[in-house]
């Protein structure tokens, strides 16, 4: 399955926390990441990602086609709603496209749980017969 992880500048610590946590349900899957979040990931917990460019400068845009060319099959999305910043990934384009193509997005700790732990469970396992039929 492919993994969409993206964090605000005041979110990649809980980012990298979550990672690590679940680092052995992640190394079963591909990563897909903005390109800071993503190598701040790979620091922490060796996990190889493929890396977008920064959100800031266009991987925010390029994690959005990802998703529209259905292409990525579950999203963790954490930034801080009291704090949008115009230089921070557009969370609100984000969430659209995983709405409008039906991908798995969490915006919260307790809803990325959640679905890391289902998407180990295989109830994630529809996007591959989706995709197969595509």
């Amino acid at each position: 399955m492919n993994v969409g992880i993206i964090a605000h500048n005041s979110k990649k610590s809980l980012i990298e926390d979550f990672c690590i946590a679940y680092k052995g349900i992640l190394i079963k899957h591909e990563i897909y990441a903005t390109g800071t979040t993503g190598r701040r990931i790979e620091e922490v917990t060796n996990l190889k990602v493929h890396k977008f460019l920064a959100g800031s400068v266009g991987g925010d845009k390029q994690f959005t086609e990802m998703i529209e060319r259905g292409d990525m099959d579950m999203v963790i999305f954490f930034y801080n709603p009291a704090m949008i910043d115009p230089k921070e990934p557009d969370v609100y384009q984000i969430v659209r496209s995983c709405d409008q193509y039906n991908i798995p997005v969490a915006t919260n700790i307790a809803t990325a749980e959640s679905l890391i732990l289902g998407l180990d469970r295989g109830d994630l396992e529809w996007r591959e017969q989706l995709r197969e039929q595509n």
